[in-house]
């Protein structure tokens, strides 16, 4: 048995099928984490999800932000600038029982004994590991629950771009999506800026890509994510790996196995 790991497939379904046949995929034996964003962009949304969801516990996946846009259009909380790709999901009759898969889908994925945790985005410095995996769940909670159209339509946002216990709900929600989701910079103090999105180092002092705020976990975890694909060849502390190495931008899409930190990728094509 090997574990995998593997960064934003974006609905590039040929390339994420043809990298697992390159490191012979067993979906019997093996796992697969997966750093979120499966649909969007490419061609294949629908047989990414369908293929990711049929290895059912050998498939441990944590939303995205493309993944979260997908239940707002198919809510009709998103009206305004829809992907073509995204709308094209909306004409497949089987995609109720994916949907209802995603609401499900946690913001973290864990293993304490391994010492392994992954989200799309990242991990908040400021939190513990207790408070990451609580607040994943209550996130995820919100999502599955009966008022889930209440916390999709209050979940886009900038602000609350600071964390107190005491925010409202709604608040609260909207942080802890954005920290699993869409965090890339923020500055010492933890407050997040989405503003910027640029390869590190950025001209802006007081900013900082939040992998290297201090903070209480990596000494002892090892911390997967995807998200950020301008990063590139940025060198990141030890025990942090993006995989996010730009699939659908023409780069490539890449697998780390896990019990011999071995990476395998295959080169991707633009995306029209």
């Amino acid at each position: 048995m090997s574990t995998y790991f593997i960064g934003d497939i974006h609905g590039c379904y040929d390339q994420f099928y043809s990298l697992l046949e390159k490191i012979q995929f067993d979906r019997e034996k093996d796992e697969i984490w997966i750093t979120g964003d499966l649909v969007g962009r490419g061609p294949k949304s629908l047989e990414v999800l369908e293929y990711i969801f049929s290895l059912k516990d050998k498939a441990r996946l944590v939303l995205g932000n493309h993944d979260l846009n997908l239940l707002s259009v198919y809510f009709n909380i998103e009206k305004n600038s829809i992907e073509k790709e995204i709308s094209e999901l909306l004409n497949y009759s089987n995609l109720e029982f994916l949907i209802n898969k995603l609401k499900k889908t946690p913001l973290v994925q864990y293993d304490l004994n391994k010492k392994l945790l992954m989200s799309h985005a990242g991990i908040f410095p400021k939190w513990t590991i207790k408070e990451i995996i609580k607040y994943s769940k209550e996130a995820q909670s919100r999502l599955s629950g009966q008022n889930f159209l209440k916390y999709l339509k209050y979940m886009k946002g900038d602000f609350p771009n600071t964390w107190s216990r005491n925010l409202n709900k709604y608040d609260r929600f909207r942080f802890i999506i954005n920290s699993f989701t869409r965090m890339r910079y923020c500055n010492l103090n933890g407050e997040l800026d989405f503003s910027y999105k640029d390869t590190p180092p950025h001209f802006n002092q007081s900013l900082f890509p939040w992998f290297v705020i201090e903070n209480k976990l990596s000494s002892n975890y090892s911390i997967f994510f995807g998200h950020w694909s301008s990063l590139k060849n940025t060198t990141t502390p030890e025990n942090f790996f993006p995989l996010d190495t730009g699939c659908c931008w023409g780069r490539k899409l890449t697998i780390l196995r896990w019990e011999d930190k071995k990476f395998f990728t295959i080169k991707c094509t633009a995306l029209k």
